[in-house]
């Protein structure tokens, strides 16, 4: 009898590599052959997995968003049943920014994707799609729901920046810190 082949195990092993070639080497390093090598297995395999490399990247960032959505959900899990829109909204912010290693490996993906998405209309319908849902969101939790795209303006250039090494993760959480009270201190 064949051996049962876990698809998604298969497909998140290729997918762990190409996140690791995109973290060390830049997006532009990730080809088959890389991502190949990096997974220990052979580039038929790939290809088997994913036909493009579209594919592959789509999968990639698919995986960085169950890995944020689980470090998201234990994050505000463990502030109680109740918690105030602020705190709240700063949990989800924090625990998405890249301030730790685990998440700036991520964040390092989730970049070089989004710059990916910036020459390629048809893999950034997705990203459009879970920005507008996630602004939504943010604009639920706060005192004047408009600023929701600012809030989130302020997350991504502070991603970018703690991935350049320009601010640091305390630096990063004091202007965090600093815009939520300005938004929750509108009356």
């Amino acid at each position: 009898m064949p051996k049962k082949v876990d698809q998604r195990e298969r497909r998140t092993l290729i997918a762990d590599a190409l996140m690791r070639v995109a973290a060390e080497q830049g997006l532009e390093a990730v080809s088959l052959r890389h991502v190949a090598a990096e997974a220990g297995v052979s580039a038929g395999m790939v290809q088997h997995w994913f036909r493009t490399r579209d594919e592959m990247m789509a999968f990639a960032m698919e995986v960085v968003r169950e890995r944020n959505q689980e470090r998201v959900t234990a994050a505000v899990a463990a502030l109680g049943d109740s918690p105030a829109p602020r705190e709240l909204l700063r949990t989800i912010i924090a625990t998405l920014l890249p301030l730790e290693e685990e998440s700036r490996a991520d964040g390092r993906v989730a970049l070089a994707f989004l710059a990916y998405t910036a020459v390629r209309p048809t893999a950034s319908a997705l990203l459009r799609e879970e920005t507008a849902q996630l602004a939504g969101f943010i604009g639920s939790l706060l005192p004047v729901p408009d600023k929701a795209l600012g809030l989130l303006a302020l997350m991504e250039g502070l991603g970018v920046y703690l991935l350049g090494g320009q601010t640091t993760p305390d630096e990063a959480r004091a202007a965090l810190d600093a815009q939520l009270d300005l938004l929750f201190a509108v009356p």
